[in-house]
């Protein structure tokens, strides 16, 4: 069995703060396929960037995650339950979950068991979704250039080996669910060069290369970008698209 891999708790502040937010229609969508909206799982819910969007339009949601830090960070709500449970083990009933979400994290699933965990909890007709989204694209190319240096080539080789499945927009992942059609999807910020550096500062490999070379690689980054951003306080616009993957189980 695949080990339970817990790469944010110690960024769990960051975290929350940095990540941009899925777009509003992202959610409508969902909630149009959904057979009801009465209860709604965000599994592996990290501080709950999708979970409150989901409150919105489900009765009820139950949000899990294996790290309690990051579930601490998630914003209170009081149609959401927060639970410390693993993906296989969701501790829901079974047939009573009309959607079933995993946002940015089904890389980090054994799936092997979270599709039974999930089959068993959703009602006949009920819909799983899982989305990622990968590198960020600037309306700069100079800017776009440098991100990528430092995304291929300074932190490159400290990604977690499941990043490849974030590139691969999750197609190198099993998904055993009859897939439905999906709309075209992005996150759209518009950000001051702080802004952009936080969330960077949260990418796994950027932990994972301050935890084994010593020393911070924002910081040099935030060097080779200033020629080029000029003003730090500058708002440039940034696109995330998104990869959507969605399906029923059958009734």
């Amino acid at each position: 069995m695949k080990p339970h891999t817990d790469h944010f708790s110690r960024l769990a502040p960051a975290y929350a703060t940095y990540r941009p937010p899925y777009p509003d229609e992202l959610f409508t969508y969902l909630a149009s396929l959904s057979p009801n909206r009465e209860l709604a799982w965000d599994c592996a819910a990290g501080s709950g960037q999708a979970t409150i969007p989901l409150a919105r339009r489900f009765n009820r949601v139950v949000a899990t995650d294996i790290s309690a830090p990051m579930l601490a960070q998630a914003p209170p709500h009081p149609g959401v339950e927060y639970r410390v449970a693993p993906a296989e083990a969701s501790g829901l009933p079974d047939a009573k979950v009309d959607l079933v979400a995993v946002a940015q994290a089904l890389h980090w699933l054994n799936t092997t068991t979270f599709y039974p965990e999930a089959e068993r909890v959703l009602v006949p007709g009920g819909v799983l979704a899982v989305w990622t989204y990968g590198v960020q694209e600037l309306d700069d190319a100079d800017l776009n250039r440098v991100l990528l240096r430092f995304y291929t080539e300074m932190v490159g080789p400290y990604w977690p080996a499941e990043r490849c499945h974030v590139e691969s927009g999750y197609q190198t992942l099993p998904f055993p669910f009859g897939e439905l059609e999906t709309p075209a999807l992005a996150m759209v910020e518009h950000w001051s060069l702080p802004q952009l550096l936080g969330y960077i500062g949260t990418w796994s490999a950027t932990l994972r290369f301050r935890e084994t070379v010593g020393h911070d690689p924002v910081e040099p980054l935030e060097q080779d970008l200033l020629p080029h951003w000029g003003n730090p306080s500058r708002l440039v616009r940034i696109r995330w698209p998104l990869t959507l993957r969605v399906g029923r189980r059958q009734a």
